[in-house]
């Protein structure tokens, strides 16, 4: 299969959604619009079936139209939403027109249907160029995704108030499904190159996705024919080729569309086994939706966490060596008592002069500098140490959150923002983690489960998540547990109104070493503690405690893993 970068909306994947959405938002009345993210767009359209939310994105590397779930309400307020907001109401969607193999969308919005189109919503999906443009009755430009300047282009400069041009047509001829073997052989023959660039510099509407699932359901082989010289290929590859592309017209022509996540793309919306399909696949601009959210969120976890690791590094490495320079100036204190001597003995000589006054008065004042210095000393590296501590459980934060695979990246990404917040609060105070903080403490959202007798389980996922649920949101006759000598998240279990059976205890020790940096070990010792027995460590970071007594016990962290599998949130 491709690899595990997301996959380029191309125009048969469009034309299957256009077919779906067709039958289900024409006609349609729109209501509400909302912009989450700078490049994309989400559009509520009412039905007789109830509200359909559509999302159209112009980013260069994820641009696609496809449906959405109910989404959270983010971004109605932004220019481009609120634009869409009083330019829409109350119009009615009449027609949805995409035009031969250009992968350019009309929205036609009318008062009534049957009524003069007054907008249009414009989505053209084509690489670092797509945009979204909206256009009254005479195709002005009313507001659009991106302003395009001469200097940009000189092509197709764009902006507010142009007379819309479309797009530069495509090159190459359009696909014909009656054209003849012979056709269709030679003119991919006329230039002594590859398969693949030969392909997409002869017909229109062929994609680098297409051409994989058009050469072999299998990704290395599809790969190797794609890079063969056209004269290379044999006249049995050659009839299977344009079995393929006659099945993949005929669908087109047809409408009719199957929605796979097996071959030699990510997915495909195509079917080349079946010569004569018969039906298409329901909900496939939903289930596409979904594809390209899940995509999005783990490439963002991906980005997002590597630039944490980067973060966590250089500060660790710079704590490091501030802490080495103290240590070195903290040796060089026990210096004192001997100038101290030196400066007796010089004093204590039978005849003095005011030389040796003067070197005695300076060794006494530089050893009284020293032992000044000491507690100082001591203070900075004990800061230092403490911060080197809050960069580990960081650190071991951040490794949870990678390698879990029972969390939906939604879960997953939202906990990783609100680690990335509370590193930018703690370590890097910066003026953007000023404006947060209040959003950080509001928002503890620890992880909660339940034991196997029903008794609620908390987990701090970060430095804060660990003291509210350790020492604000515990009662007394909770049990605090917590890897011994080792980074890690807090883990509560609410006993307080219920005595917990062993396996509850169990469970809780085996979680507290899961989401440790021990959670590589076999067994882990977990210390067993109620939280009355909890006490905050003055002018540290938050989640900073010491603990009265204690039990230790014997945790595997493999079993948490299996139970969190089994019973995730």
């Amino acid at each position: 299969m491709l690899s595990n970068s997301l996959q380029i909306m191309d125009l048969t994947t469009l034309k299957a959604v256009l077919s779906e959405l067709r039958k289900e938002i024409v006609p349609s009345r729109f209501e509400t619009a909302q912009q989450p993210e700078p490049q994309t767009l989400q559009i509520g359209l009412r039905t007789l079936k109830g509200l359909v939310w559509l999302e159209l994105s112009w980013k260069a590397d994820a641009a696609r139209l496809v449906r959405v779930p109910s989404p959270s309400r983010i971004g109605s307020k932004s220019t481009l939403a609120k634009q869409i907001q009083n330019c829409l109401g109350q119009m009615t969607l009449v027609e949805i027109k995409q035009k031969d193999f250009e992968r350019v969308v009309e929205f036609n919005l009318a008062l009534r249907p049957g009524e003069p189109i007054k907008r249009s919503l414009i989505l053209e999906l084509m690489g670092r160029h797509s945009n979204f443009l909206l256009l009254n009755e005479d195709k002005q430009i009313i507001t659009l995704g991106r302003q395009v300047r001469e200097s940009q282009s000189r092509i197709r400069p764009i902006s507010t108030g142009d007379r819309y041009v479309p797009p530069p047509p495509l090159k190459g001829i359009k696909p014909n499904k009656s054209e003849t073997i012979d056709s269709w052989k030679r003119r991919l023959c006329l230039t002594p190159e590859t398969l693949k660039k030969n392909l997409h510099s002869s017909y229109q509407g062929i994609s680098p996705s297409l051409s994989l699932q058009l050469a072999h359901e299998d990704f290395e082989i599809a790969i190797e024919i794609l890079n063969l010289p056209v004269l290379q290929i044999s006249d049995r590859r050659w009839t299977m080729l344009h079995k393929s592309w006659c099945q993949w017209l005929t669908q087109l022509d047809e409408e009719i569309f199957n929605l796979s996540f097996q071959g030699p793309t990510p997915y495909r919306v195509w079917n080349s086994k079946v010569l004569n399909p018969s039906k298409s696949s329901k909900n496939l601009a939903l289930a596409l939706g979904h594809y390209y959210k899940e995509g999005l969120n783990k490439k963002e976890i991906n980005s997002l966490s590597k630039k944490l690791k980067k973060v966590l590094d250089l500060h660790l490495e710079h704590e490091l060596e501030a802490l080495q320079n103290q240590e070195a100036l903290l040796e060089k204190t026990v210096e004192g008592p001997q100038l101290k001597e030196e400066a007796d003995l010089i004093l204590s000589m039978p005849s003095l002069t005011r030389d040796s006054v003067l070197k005695a008065q300076k060794l006494y004042e530089k050893a009284k500098k020293l032992k000044r210095s000491v507690d100082r000393l001591k203070n900075r590296c004990k800061h230092h140490k403490q911060r080197i501590e809050l960069i580990h459980n960081s650190e071991t934060y951040l490794e949870n959150l990678i390698t879990n695979t029972w969390e939906t990246s939604v879960d997953r990404l939202q906990r990783l923002k609100e680690l990335n917040m509370e590193i930018d609060d703690l370590l890097k105070k910066s003026n953007q983690s000023k404006k947060h903080k209040k959003n950080i403490q509001n928002q503890p959202n620890p992880l909660e489960i339940k034991s196997p007798a029903g008794l609620l389980i908390q987990i701090g996922r970060n430095h804060r998540q660990n003291e509210l649920i350790s020492l604000r949101y515990s009662k007394s006759g909770d049990l605090w547990f917590h890897a011994q000598e080792c980074p890690g998240s807090h883990v509560v279990l609410k006993s307080s109104t219920t005595f917990p059976d062993e396996p509850d205890l169990q469970l809780a020790a085996d979680l507290a070493a899961y989401f440790s940096r021990a959670k590589a070990n076999k067994k882990v010792a977990v210390v067993m503690t109620p939280t009355q027995n909890l006490q905050r460590v003055n002018n540290s970071a938050p989640g900073t405690v010491r603990h009265r007594g204690g039990t230790i016990r014997w945790a595997q962290p493999e079993r948490a893993k299996k139970y969190l599998t089994s019973n995730s949130p």
